[in-house]
């Protein structure tokens, strides 16, 4: 199991945070874990970590990975009775991550975190036409929005004042914990780095997809590193989601 401090009192565990709200860790449907001997691998490796609970957020992005609430239902029961079956009390959830696009409407039933938020994101190199509509549109049908790792949006990388404005008008803000780290590149640990100093986010997850990120996530955790980084700043995780089985 996990442990609070090492020799050097730093504290390499990643109870702190307590619930990863974002993740591809559900079997065979998207570009994470390809089948469930994979995913029953990551979900104790989480576990390892200090995670006490799990909401996978599969893709829905009809170009590529055309879920559906029923398709992300059955990979979570699948990926749920293996954990039965091997003793693992870890809790999970599943919710989705919407792709914002031509495609995306509120006239169907929604993959939430929750009953209440809603995970979006965009192309990394153009800013959703629509978004702004979007977030209103999510917020008037009475959910809340949450942006997913916008420190990724290179078209954000000069000019934040889109997102503030989205933070404004009740868009959550959620953070990679690899992004502080330095794994998707200088820039965008530069733009997290902004973000966190003005307290634009509100959550933060792993994105896990596959074993590079496990181990870069590994590393970070059992380090002191990621706790030093971010340890204290005050993410919402188990405040809004700690009691969430969906």
């Amino acid at each position: 199991m996990f442990s609070f401090f090492n020799r050097k009192n730093k504290i390499t565990d990643i109870s702190w945070l307590g619930v990863d709200m974002h993740s591809h860790i559900l079997p065979g449907i998207d570009d994470g874990s390809p089948d469930v001997a994979t995913s029953i691998r990551f979900v104790k490796s989480l576990q390892e970590l200090g995670f006490d609970q799990l909401i996978a957020t599969p893709h829905i992005f009809k170009e590529l990975y055309p879920n559906t609430p029923k398709t992300i239902g059955d990979a979570k029961a699948l990926l749920q009775s293996e954990m039965t079956k091997q003793n693992i009390t870890l809790k999970l959830g599943a919710a989705a991550e919407y792709m914002v696009d031509q495609d995306f409407t509120l006239n169907q039933p929604l993959c939430k975190l929750d009953h209440k938020h809603v995970l979006i994101e965009m192309s990394y190199l153009n800013e959703s036409p629509e978004i702004s509509k979007t977030i209103f549109d999510i917020e008037i049908a009475g959910y809340q929005p949450i942006l997913a790792h916008p420190e990724r949006y290179t078209f954000y990388f000069k000019d934040q004042n889109r997102l503030k404005r989205f933070k404004e008008k009740g868009c959550l803000m959620q953070l990679n914990l690899l992004s502080v780290v330095g794994y998707y590149g200088k820039e965008v640990k530069q733009l997290a780095e902004i973000l966190i100093k003005e307290k634009m986010y509100d959550l933060a997850g792993t994105d896990l997809h596959h074993d590079k990120h496990l181990i870069t996530l590994t590393n970070a955790v059992e380090s002191g590193k990621l706790y030093e980084l971010i340890g204290a700043y005050g993410f919402k995780n188990q405040e809004i989601f700690g009691q969430v089985l969906i």
